[in-house]
């Protein structure tokens, strides 16, 4: 297990290659929980835009991207400066910015706080070329995670669409651009410490500097090298918790780049909708045998509630946004 498999999507179309990339996709998902996947159709013409703007907007005046800042949207959208997100109680050295879907702001009923998170994203006014090229990219990112689902079902023996029961109404979208700085040798290597990811799929564009490590089964670390006109795939605990463990999402960590160079690193998060609860899917006997159930973390509970798993996360990880914006919430749980 010292390299991640690469699977070819353009195999899942083709009639004589689907049940051999069925296979390989649930291998790949149940043994390493990441994989990397070819052939999924995105543009490379949108793809280098994305990289050009996203260069652009880390470039721009402090100013520009501090009026933009987290801390000013309930919804945990904008800007955010390296050392300001937390992971396991220790600061990522990621600078950032993230986006949802662009939602208006509705009244949140008291039993259902997570809808909170919904709302509009905050753009930078200096380049107005960033929000088009952003909304165009987690469109198409949607596109494929969806389709991948629907690969999902049909390897683990269900209906293609048994997914969309949980994201067919608003599906949770989310998009990062980050930025880790190089080390410097008077801070910690962690640019983003040891998780799992929460929702159904990642999706991880990153560029040719590297720092993405995988963990193995037996506690060594894989590392996620860059392969150009890949997107780096990763299982979240939705379809662990669907699969009762058959899928795995694995702990993953970033390391900061060697001195003399930042990293750009662009990952989208496809989740379901946040009232939804995630089913158990009525494996077929071989498979359920081998569903170990999902992993516990004492110190970071699942919840097969959308929205309060998810709400957890975002409170944990921005401190300065949960204090400002759900002191009623952290007051309740002390």
């Amino acid at each position: 297990m010292s390299q991640l498999p690469v699977l070819d999507f353009t195999q899942f179309a083709k009639p004589e290659t689907r049940e051999q990339f069925l296979s390989d996709l649930r291998h790949a998902a149940r043994d390493y929980g990441f994989f990397y996947l070819k052939g999924h159709g995105v543009s490379p013409t949108l793809q280098a835009r994305l990289i050009d703007v996203s260069q652009q907007f880390f470039a721009l005046p402090e100013a520009d991207k501090l009026a933009i800042e987290m801390v000013n949207s309930p919804h945990f959208r904008g800007y955010t400066r390296a050392g300001q997100e937390i992971t396991r109680g220790q600061q990522d050295w990621r600078e950032q910015i993230d986006i949802g879907s662009e939602l208006p702001v509705s009244p949140v009923p008291a039993d259902q706080p997570w809808l909170r998170l919904q709302g509009p994203n905050l753009w930078p006014a200096a380049l107005p070329e960033f929000r088009k090229t952003l909304l165009e990219w987690q469109s198409e990112l949607t596109r494929v995670s969806i389709d991948l689902l629907r690969a999902f079902a049909l390897a683990l023996g269900q209906d293609e669409d048994v997914f969309a029961q949980i994201y067919r109404g608003i599906p949770s979208e989310h998009l990062k651009v980050v930025r880790y700085p190089a080390q410097t040798g008077d801070r910690s290597s962690q640019g983003v410490g040891a998780h799992k990811d929460s929702g159904f799929l990642t999706l991880l564009l990153q560029d040719d500097v590297g720092g993405l490590q995988v963990e193995a089964s037996d506690g060594s670390w894989i590392d996620a090298v860059p392969i150009d006109g890949t997107f780096i795939i990763n299982i979240g605990e939705i379809l662990e918790l669907a699969s009762n463990g058959y899928l795995r999402a694995t702990v993953h960590r970033v390391v900061s780049p060697s001195a003399g160079r930042d990293r750009l690193s662009i990952p989208y998060f496809f989740g379901a909708d946040l009232n939804a609860t995630v089913p158990l899917l009525n494996l077929s006997e071989h498979l359920a045998r081998e569903a170990t159930g999902p992993a516990s973390d004492p110190l970071n509970p699942l919840f097969r509630d959308v929205g309060r798993n998810y709400l957890k996360g975002r409170l944990r990880s921005h401190p300065d946004v949960a204090a400002r914006h759900y002191a009623d919430l952290l007051a309740k749980v002390g």
